[in-house]
């Protein structure tokens, strides 16, 4: 049985073919990521299965009795509460519930009791409720009517409905993107859980790694699918890539060859035959395929200017808003080689302290104290609501560089892939991913040793996330990051700081503990109804997790210590290798490059042997 069967449709939209002969089948309980470049097709496709769009060839279709439920991009409004937006979205129940309260006859009442039993709405309230909850609404919160949200909190509800309804066939569109970590790592378990089939668009590769059977790839107008997920399709992928390269060069060796004693004996009379049997040998050898390679996208942040460390540290520091306290005895510092990611629900308070750090907010009482000539640059996604939709990225660059010449404001958009064509592209028309590159462009322009980043990659592909987390590696200045994208986090971040129960505190674990203990908490658990046993073993994990912190921390330590290494490594093996070194240093100053270069090097093989002897260790326990 399949559950959806597209049928070689063909779909042309403004003038371009964005799907030509695609197919693509879907049993049940089958989840697949959809994934392809920005503007490939991948929504326009969503359009079609949805029935907003209608295909130009070709069909689709749906199984019988199936249901099939979307994430609308309209955020839901009006007065009616949360709980009730969500349990609207169930129309037959709705429906049915409407029919008995205008008084059906007894006949039909009962045939409506027994529908209702079976479409199990006595539970609705409840499993709704459930679904908001994961999604960061307490009970207070769904009682409060839907319109008094922002747009990104009314996305978390149209999400909610989506879910709520449990379908047969669920399709999402980037689902995490209004979502902070913690409501991500519910859906994460609640998409494991759910036993219809999906298909789902996304750029978190996390989510496509844990919780999708297969990819669908949308490329070139059609849809090829792979098995596993993201990082299985990656594989096989730059597999086939090598094979096919591999492929073109045989042949082309062969071509080559062929082609050569055609050319030297085919005036011969006693090699003429030879020579037309190697024509016809050539013309049957298989064309070269050409091997399409997607453009990527390089990200790269200015060199920052050394300053003198702490750049920042804070003294029982209290903030907040309009007299009100949101965050309180704030004790912390901030280096300029720190990596850190703000964990903790929205609300708790981490946008806030993005400002105090940043000098856009001032402390309510304690101390605040910043390094002299500290540049900080801040990266906030609804920036993009205040560039003027009728200015360039040049435009904007210039406004935010009036000394600075056209070359050097160009130099600075290309440095996050704004090329020449998209300098000069009005903003209006401009994609999510291309205004978050303007803005990461406009905030790093004066060269910040300071770099906070709330939400950088809502509107990024993979791509462009992969390239933000390079250029964060290679770059000299301090981070701060707020993202609900755990793998920027585990690649970019060395420290997780806390927020949550109006203060902020180091949070000694990883990512996986992290989610460990979000799951853990989101379990209903009565105060003394676990049994001695367990609650036992609860305490042993505690105490061993304690005791494990400090290994923790000293492998961080290391990770960074060694990529610090590497990076001056790197630095010197450059100078090394310009010829201009030779001459205008003394011969001291080479003599030193080379003796540090190999002290480097042992320095980072006694911190290996360190970290894979502290690695074994946390293993084992």
């Amino acid at each position: 049985m399949t559950v959806l069967a597209i049928n070689d449709i063909t779909v042309r939209f403004g003038g371009r073919t964005l799907l030509d002969g695609a197919s693509l089948q879907l049993d049940p309980g089958h989840k697949i990521g959809l994934v392809g470049r920005n503007g490939v097709g991948k929504s326009t496709l969503f359009r079609v299965l949805t029935n907003q769009l209608q295909p130009d060839g070709g069909e689709v279709r749906l199984a019988a009795r199936a249901r099939m439920a979307y994430l609308a991009q309209e955020a839901p409004s009006g007065e009616g509460s949360l709980l009730d937006t969500v349990l609207e979205a169930d129309t037959e129940r709705a429906a049915l519930l409407a029919e008995l309260e205008g008084g059906a006859e007894p006949l039909r009442e009962a045939e409506i009791h027994e529908r209702l039993r079976a479409i199990g709405a006595d539970a609705a309230p409840s499993r709704a409720a459930t679904v908001l909850a994961g999604l960061g609404f307490d009970a207070a919160a769904q009682a409060r009517p839907v319109g008094e949200y922002s747009g990104g909190w009314r996305m978390r509800v149209s999400l909610a409905r989506a879910l709520f309804l449990e379908p047969d066939l669920l399709l999402l569109d980037e689902p995490t993107n209004h979502l902070d970590l913690e409501a991500t790592v519910w859906l994460e378990g609640w998409l494991k859980r759910f036993s219809g089939a999906a298909i789902i668009i996304s750029h978190d590769r996390d989510l496509l790694d844990r919780c999708v059977d297969g990819i669908a790839h949308l490329d070139a107008a059609k849809i090829t699918t792979y098995p596993g997920g993201y990082s299985e399709f990656i594989r096989i992928r730059t597999e086939r890539r090598a094979q096919q390269l591999a492929a073109n060069a045989k042949v082309l060796a062969e071509r080559k060859h062929m082609q050569a004693f055609v050319d030297r004996f085919r005036a011969k009379a006693s090699k003429a035959r030879q020579a037309q049997s190697r024509l016809k040998a050539l013309e049957r050898l298989p064309p070269v395929e050409a091997v399409m390679e997607e453009r990527s996208v390089h990200f790269s942040f200015p060199e920052p200017a050394e300053v003198a460390p702490p750049i920042l540290t804070m003294r029982e520091a209290s903030v907040g808003y309009d007299g009100r306290t949101i965050l309180r005895g704030l004790d912390l510092r901030l280096d300029s080689e720190d990596r850190i990611a703000l964990l903790g629900a929205n609300g708790n308070g981490k946008s806030t302290l993005a400002k105090l750090i940043a000098g856009r907010m001032t402390a309510q009482s304690g101390e605040v104290r910043r390094t002299p000539r500290l540049k900080v640059g801040f990266f906030a996604q609804h920036q993009a609501e205040e560039l003027d939709l009728d200015g360039t990225a040049l435009t904007h660059m210039q406004q935010a560089m009036p000394k600075a010449t056209e070359t050097q404001c160009r130099a600075q958009l290309a440095r996050f892939g704004l090329d020449e064509d998209r300098a000069t592209t009005p903003v209006r028309d401009c994609s999510g991913g291309e205004k978050a590159r303007l803005l990461l462009a406009l905030c790093t322009r004066d060269a910040p040793q300071l770099l906070i980043l709330d939400e950088p990659t809502n509107h990024l592909d993979m791509d462009a996330r992969e390239s933000l987390i390079r250029a964060l590696a290679n770059y000299g200045g301090a981070v701060l990051l707020i993202t609900h994208d755990p793998r920027l986090v585990e690649l970019a971040a060395d420290q997780l700081w806390l927020v949550g129960d109006g203060t902020v505190r180091p949070y000694d674990g990883d990512m996986d503990d992290y989610r460990a203990y979000l799951l853990d908490r989101a379990r209903p658990v009565a105060k003394d109804s676990a049994p001695a046993g367990k609650r036992d073993d609860r305490r042993e994990r505690a105490a061993n997790r304690a005791a494990l912190a400090p290994l923790r921390e000293r492998v961080r330590e290391i990770e960074a210590r060694i990529e610090k290494l590497k990076l001056e490594d790197g630095l010197i093996e450059r100078k090394l290798a310009d010829p201009e070194f030779y001459t205008k240093r003394k011969p001291a100053d080479i003599t030193w490059a080379n003796t540090r270069r190999a002290a480097i090097a042992h320095q980072i093989g006694v911190l290996e042997e360190e970290w894979l002897s502290l690695s074994e260790q946390l293993e084992a326990a």
